[in-house]
């Protein structure tokens, strides 16, 4: 069984680089993703409308065209507070897995992701949150230092399966994690001092779940060898293999480095199989 990637950003259809847009076709990106050890991908949404890419419509068209090789998240345009339920459940009779990436760039505690967030739980669909460190700074949820509130969102749905990703999320997994803004867009580097807020959150939430997805994924493991593989085994049924590549140059190193542990005998094959294939399926019914 090859890995199963929970995060990519791929077109129906190939277009001209634009600037510096430069996206591939689902049908283009296989050769990669096989190259690469991976059977199966998740196209992540960036909405209900927008450019031919990257939305609800367009993630389904490619699933439509490659139902082996893909499956899809949804994701909602801010806009309807009252119609949150009905739309999510429609895009799950649809196909949709789940909702992400969320990059909704207001606090958690908004009225809007807090809808998001109740119908999630109810409907039985996973949340994937791209993290930013601040209003108008970057895309993404927004919480604070320390991140007060997402345990908050952790206590009030403990049904409801939250996804963390981005750099603000992961730069948490050290006790000595910046406060400034532009810090906590970094990634993590040197040895993990004990005592960070995501692996707490970890141990006091089972609804909290990582994606390991670009080099903010990669960095919180691969910074501190012996603290990112007592973490993979710690906590190995609720992290997921991903990548956030969007076109086939792109290559992130978390991938082989999990090969060369599990080969090397530093990481338990038990939990490499549940981190790169056994969750998604069982999280997600891939």
């Amino acid at each position: 069984m090859g890995k199963i990637d929970l995060h990519l950003h791929l077109t129906p259809f190939q277009i001209p680089k634009l600037g510096k847009l430069n996206l591939t076709s689902g049908k283009n990106m296989l050769p990669h993703l096989e190259a690469l050890g991976i059977d199966k991908g998740v196209l992540m949404s960036s909405g209900e409308k927008g450019l031919p890419f990257g939305t609800n419509e367009a993630n389904r068209r490619i699933c439509q065209q490659f139902p082996e090789s893909y499956a899809w998240m949804c994701n909602l345009s801010p806009k309807g507070k009252e119609s949150v339920f009905e739309r999510l459940a429609q895009y799950k009779a649809q196909g949709a897995i789940g909702i992400g990436e969320l990059t909704y760039n207001h606090k958690l505690s908004d009225p809007f992701l807090q809808e998001i967030f109740a119908a999630a739980e109810k409907l039985g669909m996973p949340v994937t949150i791209h993290m930013s460190p601040e209003e108008g700074y970057s895309y993404g949820v927004v919480d604070d230092p320390g991140l007060p509130l997402l345990e908050q969102v952790l206590a009030k749905y403990p049904g409801l399966k939250i996804l963390g990703h981005s750099q603000t999320f992961w730069i948490e997994m050290s006790a000595d994690a910046p406060k400034d803004k532009e810090g906590r867009n970094s990634w993590g580097d040197g040895p993990v001092i004990p005592g960070g807020r995501v692996p707490e959150l970890f141990e006091k939430y089972p609804n909290l779940y990582g994606d390991l997805s670009a080099n903010s994924g990669s960095r919180a493991i691969m910074r501190d060898p012996q603290f990112g593989l007592a973490f993979l085994e710690r906590y190995a049924d609720r992290l997921f293999f991903a990548t956030d590549m969007v076109n086939k140059d792109m290559v992130f190193p978390l991938g082989a480095w999990l090969d060369e542990q599990v080969q090397a005998g530093k990481l338990s094959r038990s939990a490499y199989n549940r981190i790169c294939f056994e969750n998604a399926r069982r999280v997600f019914g891939l």
